[in-house]
Order: C-alpha cells, then structure tokens, then sequence
C-alpha cells in the first residue's frame, strides 16, 4: 500500500520541481506542491497510542500535512488499525526498533534483531516496502550494519522533557528552516498540540509538511542504505 502511495507522489513533486515560475503541479490526492516552496518534515517517535496518535492524525488530515512515523515493533498489534490508517492517509512509516532499544550498546546481532522483528510486523500488516530506520537516541554502533536508510533530525525541541505544548512549539519555531526534520513524540498529549500548532504557524509561511523520503527526493538526495539523513539535503 505504500509503495504504491509514496512514488506517485514523489515523481509529482519531483516534475513540480522543473516547472518554471513557481506554477504548481498537481499531486496524488488532488494536493498542488509548488516550485520553489519551502519543506519540511515533521517526524514522531514511540507510537503509536491510542487517543495522542488518533487525535494527531485527524489533526494533520484536516490540514493536509504528511509526517513520518517510526513506530515501536511492540505497539504495532494492539493499534493495527492506527497504522493502516497512517499508510492509507500517505505518511510514511518507519521502524524505531522492537522496544526501544539503544543500538550502540548491543551486540550486532541483537541489533539487527530489534530492527527485523519491527520490520517484519509491519510487512505482516502492510505488506512489503522498505522501513526506514529511526535508531533510538539516534545512535548506532561502528558495524552494524542495518539495510535501510536512517533518519536523525536538525530540529529537537525536548518535547518529552518539558511536556509544555508552548514552550515545545516556541523551540521549534526558533530553530526550524527549509529542509528541517522535526523530532517529536506522538505519545504525548502536549507534543500533538504542539505539532498542530507549528503546522498552522508554518503553513501560514509558505511551508509544505511532506514525509522525509519526499523531502529527499525534493532535494535531488537518493537515499542509501546505511546512511543516517539528518536534513533534507542528505
């Protein structure tokens, strides 16, 4: 299902890309994604949750904004219907490991592990497709050798330390440009205000909210696996 959704949408922004004087190109969905626009990448770790992710989710359809998830392999069955629902509304997926290990202080095998029992809960549920890493902490030990592009962030906000939906919003909007990925944490009531708020205050900028892999191909970056992308531009 996502394999299906996600080239269609890139190969539009990517032809949106070549069109003279900022004309906008239609996307899958009926969306316009002008040229020249700014981008950025609004990403969620440690879901899903019932009631927070929901509540996200029906908060980024109503505003037309794509975010990426990296999902906890643990939390996949109990909320199968939250993550269908994230597939079918165009976000992308990604693995934040079976429970939310530490990959720089495990052995190699116990990393690949953690990593291969999330993987395959989601092709169980969504079919196969490439999963793209979230290592916790962002950290993965010399050697480890994991198969899939890998994804950090430019823009940390510490929502899961302050739980302050203001402040959280105030720190993004301090750091975050074209190109940014955002970190934030779906499990938190205060972190979905947040991220509500930065989509409306941005979007009144000029911003488009699209996935971290559109967000690469917008920027002519080919994605390889093993590599850890911290901004757009690789």
């Amino acid at each position: 299902m996502v394999k299906k959704i996600v080239p269609i949408f890139i190969l539009a922004l990517l032809t949106a890309l070549c069109l003279p004087g900022g004309e906008a190109m239609p996307a899958d969905g009926g969306a316009e994604i002008p040229a020249g626009e700014k981008y950025v990448a609004l990403t969620f770790d440690d879901g899903p949750r019932r009631g927070t992710t929901e509540r996200l989710l029906d908060g980024l359809k109503e505003r037309g904004a794509k975010a990426t998830f990296f999902l906890i392999g643990q939390q996949i069955e109990d909320n199968a219907a939250l993550v269908a629902r994230m597939a079918e509304e165009g976000h992308q997926i990604g693995n934040h490991t079976w429970s939310h290990q530490r990959l720089d202080g495990i052995l190699p095998d116990e990393a690949a592990q953690e990593v291969a029992r999330t993987e395959a809960a989601l092709e169980a549920l969504l079919g196969g497709g490439e999963y793209w890493l979230r290592p916790p902490y962002g950290q993965v030990a010399e050697g480890v050798e994991l198969g899939v592009p890998m994804v950090k962030w430019c823009v940390d906000p510490r929502d899961w330390e302050s739980r302050d939906a203001e402040k959280v919003t105030r720190a993004i909007l301090d750091c975050v440009e074209p190109n940014s990925i955002i970190l934030l944490h779906d499990i938190y009531s205060t972190s979905v205000d947040a991220a509500l708020r930065v989509v409306d205050r941005l979007q009144e900028e000029g911003y488009w909210f699209v996935t971290v892999e559109e967000l690469l191909w917008l920027n002519g970056v080919t994605p390889e696996a093993g590599r850890m992308y911290r901004t757009g531009k690789g």
